[in-house]
């Protein structure tokens, strides 16, 4: 298990069209992983009927909302836990939590060290090995874990490697953690694009082990990330009243409940959400897999990590070959055990996967 300096995002679309002279509305952003379809339709449609909402307080309680996202990943209202994005609740629970020291696996996203940081904790990496294509070696992993570890964080699937553990391996881990009292904090922000959801979100687990979290948010999947919208997922209520005591009252605003609920009942919009990203997810992995150029690593997000094979090849390279295009792509060099021959894109239409593809296997 190594530690790991400080490491940083890449640019947002400000930047890039201070740098580049490049307005921000004309640039396709493949970094920011976000549903290429844009938000629900529903939403789209109904949401301004609503507007009048915003003259009164929302529930406090947010009961509506909580049951209807209970029904949406099949588990109890009362299992629900509302914040302002999974970036509060993030910081909620490192409060609560309040790890000495955490574990995390990576190469993976880096608000879980910073959050861990500021709460005065120390970060450890576990790391995943390109050998293995990136895959959690999950006996090795368990041997690692003892007692001085507080705080285990897993994204799954993961960003930047989109590959995703079972929930068969993910119980082996909680037995393990629970064996230590370790705290599980798992991150299933892109699980929802995973062709084999099922088998691999941990919700299910919540009713059999008190010692794990999961979050979930609107930012990427709804294509929402301004809404601000997320929520946690957990059995064990004592962690419950206790981020519930801790956090401040009506962090959601009326119009971002509203939007919520219309949402998560849209099954048109997730079915055809699903299917896109399945197709386009398939069709690009074995497009760069033909390519000797390339070598890619089976993706479950929506998204995918290529490792670029030529000597006269970079990451900062394509880069800037792709935002001279009007396309934004990952440079993962910032990720931590990553370096400047990796990549990260997700995936939009066909139309923009195509024009992608034609501008960095040029």
């Amino acid at each position: 298990m190594l530690q790991h300096k400080d490491h940083f995002h890449g640019s947002d679309l400000e930047k890039i069209e201070q740098i580049y002279g490049i307005r921000k509305e004309e640039i396709t952003s493949f970094s920011a992983n976000v549903n290429p379809l844009g938000i629900s339709f529903l939403l789209r449609e109904t949401l301004a009927k609503h507007i009048d909402a915003i003259s009164s307080y929302p529930d406090r309680e947010y009961l509506s909302l909580r049951k209807c996202i209970a029904d949406y990943v099949d588990t109890d209202y009362e299992n629900i836990i509302m914040g302002n994005g999974s970036t509060e609740l993030i910081s909620l629970f490192i409060q609560i939590e309040h790890p000495a020291k955490a574990l995390i696996i990576g190469p993976t996203y880096s608000e879980y060290e910073r959050e861990i940081a500021l709460g005065g904790g120390t970060c450890l990496y576990y790391p995943l090995q390109e050998a293995l294509n990136f895959v959690l070696d999950v006996d090795h992993f368990t041997k690692q874990l003892n007692e001085s570890i507080d705080l285990l964080v897993i994204c799954n699937p993961n960003n930047p490697t989109s590959g995703a553990i079972s929930r068969k391996t993910m119980r082996r881990i909680l037995d393990v953690c629970k064996q230590n009292d370790i705290f599980v904090m798992v991150d299933e922000t892109y699980v929802e694009f995973a062709d084999n959801y099922k088998e691999i979100t941990s919700v299910p687990l919540t009713a059999f082990y008190n010692n794990i979290v999961i979050l979930r948010g609107t930012s990427k999947f709804f294509a929402a990330p301004g809404l601000r919208l997320g929520y946690a997922v957990t059995g064990n209520r004592d962690f419950v009243k206790s981020i519930n005591a801790r956090k401040n009252p009506w962090t959601i605003n009326s119009l971002a409940v509203i939007a919520g609920e219309i949402m998560f009942r849209d099954t048109a919009y997730i079915a055809r959400t699903r299917n896109l990203i399945s197709e386009e997810r398939t069709r690009m992995y074995q497009l760069f897999s033909q390519d000797s150029r390339f070598k890619t690593y089976p993706p479950s997000g929506n998204f995918m990590l290529v490792r670029l094979l030529s000597e006269d090849m970079t990451s900062g390279e394509l880069f800037e070959r792709a935002i001279r295009e009007k396309m934004m792509i990952r440079d993962c060099s910032t990720f931590p055990f990553l370096d400047h021959k990796y990549i990260r894109f997700c995936f939009m239409t066909r139309e923009l996967n195509d024009r992608l593809a034609e501008c960095i296997m040029k």
